[in-house]
């Protein structure tokens, strides 16, 4: 007689409202095609647990979004579960330490499901359309992912945006976030706290005019929308075997990576700000910067240092009007390989084409 043993291990997307996920059991959500895995895990050696998703198929385990970034679980005992038509997670005392907050008919049953986007999403049972109740996707943490959309919601009122981790592995919100500010003319801020420090500059219809590195690629393809609904960048993969992402670094650089399975590991694309040319404000007002000369700060034509002493390297004053403006005999000069200035206040024809 022999027996035979088998295990089977069961890999499904979906959470319905009779199951939970429990730190203790390491059970794991996966996407329909293996790309993304979903639970709870410890990045580093303190007693901190976190709820999130990661790359199934890299080996290098890379975190793409965590739901409780900021109210992370003290121990090794907490519970996700779909609750009065949420996905919540309870700490060791079932209390909810964070919630979707999702205003469904809690009469109609739901469910959660990873989609092999990395989008984890709330829909109802018997609904399987893009209408999500809830979605990770308009929630991110330091990363955009292919479809996932940087920008506002126009009639919702929501902003999606990136916020940094506090260390490379302290999921905690850190001190820098990456946002669309819509003024006449929109444009990306990264902020140190409240302060700007890099701007792309505008949109030309085809790319952020301070950001050449996002021309279209040979795997990767820019969106810029601007409409009466929204106003949102995103991105998209030419070829789904490509994996690659964009990611708002704990030191305040947004970078690309890109997979390279040859080699087994991220490879940095480009990152922002390039170079010191690339802070925000840096020589002041009338001024430009050129980061092939010495000093880097130079006065626009027809306009002087606002302090001799400054001499363009210290970063202060910035520069003033040689002579009173005449608008009799003063004009405009042109300036080649300018990031247009910040375009908060500026007014815009937009009847006037790229030509």
């Amino acid at each position: 007689l022999i027996l035979f043993c088998c295990a089977f291990s069961i890999h499904a997307n979906t959470l319905s409202s009779t199951e939970s996920l429990t730190i203790s059991r390491n059970l794991t959500i996966v996407s329909p095609g293996k790309i993304f895995e979903l639970g709870f895990f410890k990045p580093s050696t303190r007693p901190r647990w976190y709820f999130g998703i990661w790359y199934k198929k890299i080996p290098e385990r890379t975190y793409v979004w965590v739901a409780n970034r900021d109210t992370p679980l003290s121990n090794s005992v907490g519970t996700l579960k779909i609750s009065d038509g949420n996905l919540v997670i309870l700490d060791h005392s079932n209390i909810p330490i964070w919630s979707t907050n999702t205003k469904g008919d809690v009469r109609s049953p739901i469910v959660a499901e990873l989609l092999d986007t990395g989008n984890l999403v709330i829909r109802y049972f018997n609904n399987n359309s893009q209408e999500f109740l809830w979605q990770s996707f308009d929630f991110p943490t330091d990363t955009l992912l292919p479809e996932m959309k940087l920008g506002w919601d126009r009639k919702t009122g929501l902003n999606r945006f990136l916020r940094s981790y506090k260390s490379s592995n302290d999921p905690t919100s850190g001190s820098f976030s990456y946002k669309l500010e819509t003024g006449v003319y929109s444009e990306f801020f990264m902020l140190a706290k409240n302060s700007p420090v890099y701007r792309t500059g505008p949109w030309n219809g085809i790319q952020f005019i301070g950001m050449p590195e996002m021309r279209k690629s040979d795997y990767v393809i820019y969106n810029f929308t601007e409409n009466n609904e929204e106003v949102s960048l995103t991105f998209l993969m030419t070829s789904q075997n490509t994996y690659s992402r964009l990611k708002l670094s704990d030191k305040g650089e947004f970078e690309r990576f890109t997979w390279i399975p040859t080699s087994s590991q991220w490879s940095l694309s480009w990152s922002s700000p390039k170079d010191q040319c690339d802070v925000y404000d840096l020589c002041g007002p009338y001024s430009y910067c050129d980061i092939n000369t010495s000093p880097i700060c130079h006065c626009i034509q027809g306009f002087e240092p606002k302090f001799p002493e400054w001499k363009l390297i210290d970063v202060a004053g910035g520069c003033v009007r040689r002579t009173p403006l005449n608008c009799g005999k003063d004009r405009f000069l042109p300036l080649k390989q300018m990031k247009l200035p910040d375009t908060k206040t500026v007014i815009v024809d937009r009847k006037i084409g790229m030509k």
